[in-house]
């Protein structure tokens, strides 16, 4: 696939995975992308994931015809990028590396060698002629590893962003970008809002007309609404009006409780999107926790404590900096309720959390009293 004139795209798709990283769903798999620069010097951006080596070799192999690699650039030395660096430069045996020094250090552990050889160390700034194209490097620090560049084509005004931009599902996956690109970025990258903040500073004083991210499609013009996008995620405002309800119910009277509440705020009109923590992919209630700016959690006490899966999610939510949103509680116990006060001291660190006046605490089943505290729960919420 031609990106410009000079760029290829040589990235693969694993349409036999199933877990990203071990966790997250994948049902349209998922993209390693990589990209040749065919100028009067050969620039290969990122390698893939080890399944994928030889065949991108091949892919590779292809593109070049009879030309030989001048350089391989590494942006990110996360395993699905990296794999391929050491059968690469067994291949190429006259191409150099270019990373940074925290990449080269990776290196030595990944592969026993850090190629000191054949390596060019860049920071932020240093650039690399090819000729007519000339790739400058930006440092991009913890989106989402501490080592990542991305790099800037300023003949072609493209900017190969490494995992920014990217999204779960294959490169050419036809669906709508924001929904896997939002949880992909909330799952991988959403801790680090400051550092990503900084990038899109970076991007902002360049004139980019293509994004070439590490994976899911390439981006084209108009760029305006992924950045826009990004700007509300890495600010960890709220992208949407609506309320989440996420529950964790054991015998249903829990459960009962959300569903009374999600059906009185979506008869007045309020967009509502509700969770049985218990069964969920909770990288989707993850993922809209932080899309909406209201979350209601309604949690059984067990064993003293919240129930798990509840504990979970609620780790997930602050260990990702969540932050500027409304919360309401529902709490269930029979003899000692105690889940309320645990689920709001998990958001002890947690900037900007608005506590809604109503709490309810449910005594073993819903009483006339908690139909009262639903109603008053859900006119606060509509607000």
């Amino acid at each position: 696939m031609n990106i410009t004139h000079d760029i290829r795209f040589i990235g693969v798709n694993d349409r036999t995975i199933d877990l990203f990283e071990g966790q997250y769903p994948v049902p349209h798999g998922m993209s390693y992308n990589s990209y040749v620069l065919l100028d009067g010097k050969v620039a290969v951006m990122d390698t893939v994931d080890a399944h994928f080596t030889e065949e991108w070799l091949d892919r590779l192999q292809e593109v070049l015809g009879e030309r030989q690699p001048d350089y391989l650039i590494v942006q990110h030395m996360e395993p699905d990028h990296s794999a391929g660096i050491a059968q690469f430069m067994e291949r190429y045996p006259q191409a150099v590396v270019v990373a940074s020094d925290k990449a080269f250090r990776m290196m030595r552990q990944f592969f026993g060698t850090d190629f000191a050889d054949r390596r060019i160390v860049v920071g932020e700034g240093d650039t690399l002629p090819l000729g007519t194209h000339t790739l400058q490097f930006l440092t991009a620090p913890m989106v989402h590893w501490p080592e990542v560049l991305v790099t800037y084509d300023r003949t072609d005004r493209v900017l190969f962003s490494a995992d920014a931009f990217g999204k779960f599902g294959t490169w050419d996956t036809e669906e709508d970008w924001a929904c896997e690109a939002r949880r992909y970025y909330i799952g991988i990258v959403g801790k680090y809002g400051v550092q990503v903040q900084a990038l899109l500073k970076k991007a902002a004083a360049l004139d980019i007309d293509i994004l070439c991210p590490l994976h899911g499609p390439v981006l084209t013009a108009p760029l305006t609404p992924y950045l826009s996008l990004y700007q509300t995620w890495s600010s960890y405002t709220p992208e949407s009006e609506g309320v989440v309800i996420a529950y964790a119910s054991v015998y249903g009277h829990t459960r009962a409780a959300a569903e009374q509440l999600a059906q009185q705020l979506r008869a007045d009109g309020t967009q509502t999107v509700l969770y049985d923590l218990t069964r969920c992919d909770l990288s989707e209630a993850v993922e809209d926790a932080f899309r909406y700016g209201k979350l209601v959690l309604a949690s059984v006490t067990y064993n003293a404590d919240i129930f798990p899966c509840m504990r979970d999610f609620l780790h997930r939510l602050t260990e990702r900096s969540f932050q500027n949103r409304m919360v309401a509680l529902i709490e269930n116990g029979s003899w000692a309720p105690a889940a309320a006060r645990i689920m709001q001291g998990m958001f002890e660190k947690s900037k900007n959390i608005t506590w809604l006046d109503t709490t309810v605490k449910i005594m073993s089943s819903l009483s006339e009293e908690n139909i009262k505290e639903l109603d008053q729960m859900a006119e606060e919420l509509c607000k």
